[in-house]
């Protein structure tokens, strides 16, 4: 079966960065979408960062472009998010993603598009 395992997380300072980690196994193909969502105390889980593996083109939530980067390692079947100039905002328990199918319907940020998902990684940014 499909599993993710999420890694990476941490607290760090405003301005600081991390760099989270996500390795999939149960499957082969590499024609999916994967994603970095998040989801804070009494908000709705929303996407950050996407990737669609076969061609690696990415997507990013405005919130996060130009801080945060999405990245894979297929020979390791790894996914990344490398966040820079964190913010207080930021705050939130980030979970790593895989698509349902091999398409998207909703959208790569979209958590209706996403079935498979790791159990999660805290990342805490102090003032």
């Amino acid at each position: 079966q499909v599993q993710l395992v999420e890694s990476g997380g941490g607290s760090v300072q405003a301005g600081g960065s991390l760099r989270l980690s996500c390795t999939a196994s149960g499957y082969t193909a590499n024609s999916y979408y994967m994603g970095w969502f998040r989801q804070a105390p009494g908000k709705e889980r929303e996407g950050v960062a996407g990737i669609y593996t076969r061609d690696s083109t990415t997507y990013y939530a405005a919130s996060v472009k130009g801080r945060f980067t999405i990245s894979q390692d297929n020979a390791k079947n790894t996914l990344y998010l490398q966040m820079n100039s964190l913010k207080p905002e930021d705050t939130a328990m980030y979970y790593c993603a895989r698509s349902t199918y091999v398409y998207r319907r909703y959208g790569a940020l979209d958590p209706r598009d996403y079935s498979y998902w790791g159990q999660g990684t805290q990342v805490t940014v102090s003032s």
